[in-house]
């Protein structure tokens, strides 16, 4: 008897729920160091649809009737990059973590892609968590950090209103390919790196395999050759869960970003961090960022830590205790950090 061949359509879904299926397991692998893992803890789903009508991934950790701290991811990340944040300040405070629009579990929608429309995301998850009154500490990292900026600009009026402080860590208000370092020998002398080049390099759909030449590329150029161990295998594993496509769109966003001086509109007390050997965003960038908010009188603290770009998890126990001075200074109570 001739066997029967899978229909292409059932196929193709079959091969879309691998995917799928492999794409979350790489973002909820658990580690021998507990501070990396999923919250051990129960969560709250909250409903969040963007003005588009794409489902955003919202999740809520900690007591309800805590302060709140909103944690907004990078770029080819999700929420659960936030994990050692999560784990670490859920049992004191009310942790919000979202997937920015296509990645993790969010929709990508319909709506074209630009920093405006990330603005309005986050006004809607800010709407959504905060109840009448309440202020929360909004911490970006990367494109999250680029988002902050640009709900700033666009929404001024509510900066005071809806925040009690801010940090950025390893994040830009434009420029990035003029001042990036990826790629070898570009942007650290005379030779700059062509704008043609930079956004192809971004534009790409570029797969991360799990290849020891490709987690050393990895380390050297994203993060930093301190990174090591579970830490290291963490954070690729988090990156490697985006989709290439998305991937690819976001880093034409980011070719082209510029969110001018949203930043001078962070009107409340605001930390910046970078990181000493970060490739991606140097700290040319938070320099930038530390005169627009010294300007507007809202500088509160400037670090560079010795990270990569991905600070907040390569050095997640001093990131950690920045975060922790902040939300004390905030919300004028001791924070309870665990792991510090």
């Amino acid at each position: 008897m001739r066997a029967t061949l899978p229909h292409p359509a059932d196929l193709g879904r079959k091969v879309r729920n691998l995917v799928r299926e492999h794409r979350a397991d790489l973002r909820t692998r658990t580690y021998a160091n507990a501070d990396l893992n999923p919250p051990a803890g129960p969560y709250e789903v909250v409903p969040v649809t963007a003005t588009d009508g794409a489902r955003l991934r919202v999740h809520a950790y900690g007591p309800a009737d805590g302060n709140v701290i909103v944690l907004v991811h990078g770029w080819t990340c999700c929420l659960e990059y936030w994990n050692p944040q999560i784990n670490a300040f859920a049992g004191e405070y009310r942790v919000i973590a979202y997937d920015v629009r296509g990645h993790g579990e969010s929709e990508l929608g319909t709506a074209p892609l630009t920093t405006d429309q990330l603005a309005d995301d986050l006004a809607d998850v800010l709407d959504t968590v905060l109840k009448p009154g309440q202020r929360a500490v909004l911490v970006g990292h990367s494109l999250g950090g680029m988002t902050v900026q640009a709900w700033a600009g666009r929404y001024p009026q509510r900066v005071r209103r809806q925040l009690a402080a801010v940090l950025l860590t390893n994040t830009a208000a434009g420029d990035l390919i003029a001042e990036t370092t990826v790629v070898p020998f570009f942007n650290r002398g005379l030779v700059k790196l062509p704008f043609a080049v930079g956004l192809l390099g971004l534009s790409a759909p570029i797969v991360f395999p799990p290849f020891a030449p490709i987690k050393w590329v990895f380390r050297r150029q994203i993060m930093s050759l301190a990174t090591v161990g579970e830490v290291a295998d963490y954070a690729q594993n988090i990156v490697r869960s985006c989709p290439a496509r998305v991937r690819g769109r976001f880093g034409t966003l980011l070719s082209y970003l510029d969110v001018g001086r949203g930043a001078a509109n962070l009107t409340v007390p605001t930390t910046i961090l970078a990181g000493s050997a970060d490739d991606m965003t140097p700290p040319v960038h938070a320099e930038r960022i530390v005169e627009m908010l010294t300007e507007a009188g809202s500088l509160d603290v400037y670090r560079v830590l010795p990270t990569g770009h991905l600070g907040n998890v390569e050095a997640y126990r001093e990131f950690n205790g920045e975060l922790a001075r902040v939300a004390k200074s905030a919300f004028g109570i001791p924070a309870r950090v665990v792991g510090a």
